[in-house]
């Protein structure tokens, strides 16, 4: 996936170490001589043009494989010369609807630097540019104030691969019993689907009947929020907090942290590594083509089969246009079973400021029809709920704010965490866990 040129061929691949010299350079390369790399997991960008010692036009590589999908870009930038400032244009997106109109800004950080950081909004211009065709184009200005470092730039904060493995591993390695990781299948490139199992191990009370909770994050692998959200649940239910504790004496969660690890690994924003949008694709996954997903769907499927009974169903995701976080759900046509879907949403609403009620929908959008939350909507008996938590690419506002909050890394887990204490609020609100046996005090519960 690495290209050593600039030209139209290199879209196929990422900039491997590209140094960018003046049209006719014949020199010594000099400090200033940007040096471009995305040669990394993870990392897009797919060529580099010249424009003048200050001006860089920026393309992202298309989703491999599917060339209508150009969103996400992470790439690095070396060799620059202290105080240089410069002005990156990204000029190829494939989504003309973005939240850079709204305020958001990429992400930067450096060698000395390495926590990621947004860039200030007044550096960041989203508008259509009469010399790309009239194409959206997203420009941001920035000043390389140290010579030795290098800099890395990015569409959102990047969840790769190898992080989801190394905290996985970190996971086994405290031997919490209860606790299970699993290998479920394995990708078209041989990487691993995970499978965590978290619940109180049976023997401590045989005969009860626990509720299942199925989740999974990351099968539009440009979506890295949703792996943030998904690590703030995992960490909660995993914690020593009463209300994780009651929680895993009175329900089994099943979750799968990246069900598109191949197009997490590749930079893609949308799709597998065959090219394939996986979410599309539910209704007859191919052992071959979607091994992911085939092997998500079949445990999915054998589940909903058990006693136990498929109680709830959530696939985490981004959202590059709306605010907060929020909803989709599947429309039914009995009111009583309506308003009992709406039921979790609500509660989140209460326990998470930055989740939105009134932005979620219920809908049986055609398009939508190959999704995990239709299909499976369809697939399980009418005591399940399918859901699609959505959380913004950038920010949200709370009740009675003025102006957005960005998202930060801290601030996704902790709507994750407000995800997974919301199922104790469900399950007390409709009797499957008695009050009045709950041994958490009311200002812990909060």
């Amino acid at each position: 996936l690495c290209s050593e040129a600039g030209g139209e061929d290199a879209l196929v691949g990422n900039v491997n170490k590209l140094m960018v010299t003046p049209t006719g350079y014949t020199g010594v390369p000099r400090k200033g001589h940007l040096v471009f790399d995305a040669c990394f997991e993870s990392g897009n960008l797919g060529r580099v043009d010249y424009i003048s010692e200050f001006e860089f036009d920026l393309f992202i590589r298309p989703d491999t494989c599917n060339p209508r999908f150009r969103v996400w870009f992470n790439f690095t930038v070396e060799n620059v010369r202290e105080t240089q400032r410069v002005i990156f244009n990204i000029v190829n997106f494939s989504k003309t609807k973005s939240l850079y109109r709204d305020g958001m800004s990429p992400v930067v950080k450096s060698t000395s630097r390495p926590k990621w950081q947004r860039l200030p909004t007044k550096n960041v211009y989203y508008y259509r540019c009469p010399d790309h065709r009239r194409n959206y184009v997203m420009s941001f200005a920035f000043c390389f104030d140290r010579e030795d470092d290098v800099y890395q730039f990015a569409y959102c904060y990047p969840y790769t691969y190898t992080r989801l493995q190394h905290y996985l591993d970190s996971l086994e390695r405290r031997n919490l019993d209860y606790l299970q990781r699993e290998q479920l299948g394995l990708s078209v490139q041989q990487r691993r689907l995970d499978l965590l199992t978290i619940t109180s191990p049976a023997q401590q009370n045989p005969e009860k009947v626990k509720k299942l909770v199925v989740l999974t994050a990351r099968v539009h692998p440009g979506e890295s929020p949703a792996s943030f959200i998904c690590q703030g649940v995992i960490d909660f239910l995993v914690s020593q907090h009463p209300v994780a504790q009651t929680l895993r004496d009175h329900v089994i969660f099943k979750i799968v942290p990246m069900l598109n690890p191949d197009g997490v690994y590749l930079g893609n924003y949308r799709c597998s590594l065959m090219g394939f949008d996986l979410n599309r694709h539910w209704q007859e996954p191919s052992p071959w083509a979607h091994p992911t997903l085939h092997a998500v769907k079949q445990l999915i499927v054998r589940l909903s089969q058990d006693p136990v009974g498929l109680e709830f169903y959530i696939d985490v995701h981004a959202h590059s246009t709306m605010m907060n976080g929020f909803m989709y759900g599947n429309v039914f046509e009995e009111e009583e079973r309506v308003q009992r879907q709406a039921v979790f949403p609500r509660l989140l609403c209460h326990n998470a400021p930055d989740f939105s009620f009134s932005n979620t929908s219920f809908n049986r959008d055609v398009v939508k029809a190959g999704t995990g939350r239709r299909f499976l909507g369809g697939l399980l008996d009418d005591t399940s709920y399918c859901y699609t938590l959505e959380v913004s690419f950038y920010s949200y506002m709370t009740a009675g704010s003025t102006s957005p909050v960005p998202y930060t890394e801290d601030t996704y887990m902790k709507l994750g965490r407000n995800v997974a204490r919301t199922f104790l609020d469900y399950y007390r609100h409709n009797n499957f866990i008695d009050d009045n046996k709950l041994q958490i005090p009311n200002h812990i519960n909060r």
